[in-house]
């Protein structure tokens, strides 16, 4: 069985000092944990103006806004907001003011757009 993760002071900011790596244009990934077969943990920083095109979700995804704001088809949430997309789900993302996000995958997405 693999240890415990832990990463203190999480919610008060230690996660602006973790390492981020390109992802998608304009959005750099931090990868937390990742279960194999798709499921991950991982922070998305969101450039200003960046966005995600439509996907849609294999599995639940789980969102959690810590900074900034970013919106899709349903509407606009700013730090502090918990996101639920349900398994057979589609949206596009985008954030106009930037932003960083906790981000759960329980299984991959799939790209509908490029």
């Amino acid at each position: 069985m693999a240890p415990s993760i832990t990463h203190p002071g999480f919610l008060a900011g230690a996660w602006r000092d973790l390492p981020f790596e390109p992802f998608h244009p304009g959005v750099e990934i931090c990868r937390l944990h990742d279960e194999g077969e798709g499921g991950a943990v991982a922070l998305l920083r969101y450039a200003k103006g960046a966005s995600v095109p439509r996907h849609l979700h294999q599995g639940i995804e789980t969102i959690l806004v810590l900074d900034g704001g970013q919106s899709d088809d349903a509407g606009s949430y700013g730090a502090g907001a918990l996101v639920i997309n349900p398994t057979d789900t589609s949206h596009a993302v985008a954030s106009a003011q930037g932003c960083v996000v906790l981000i759960i995958w329980a299984k991959p997405v799939r790209m509908l757009t490029s």
